[in-house]
């Protein structure tokens, strides 16, 4: 099954290339036994870039996916998902 295209995907995409660059390069680093401290900050920047593109699909599919799921809601029920939108920026 699949799903939609969005706007953000070309953007998540870049972001997870760049973090399979990055990750290739660690283990390189690590195949070549180079000090633990440089591997482990490049480890950090990969997880970090991992996070960030699962991050921004997350709110892409908050901002998108949920409210077409929804559709029309009582002004309730849409607070209630906008409380959810606001807190999940917190992820």
């Amino acid at each position: 099954m699949s799903g939609p295209v969005h706007a953000s995907h070309p953007d998540i995409i870049k972001r997870l290339k760049r973090a399979g660059g990055h990750l290739n390069a660690v283990i390189a680093m690590i195949e070549d036994r180079r000090p633990c401290l440089d591997i482990a900050q490049q480890l950090h920047a990969v997880e970090r870039a991992i996070g960030q593109a699962k991050k921004a699909l997350i709110h892409d599919h908050l901002d998108h996916c949920l409210d077409d799921a929804l559709g029309d809601r009582s002004d309730l029920d849409r607070s209630a998902i906008d409380e959810f939108r606001e807190i999940a920026r917190y992820l």
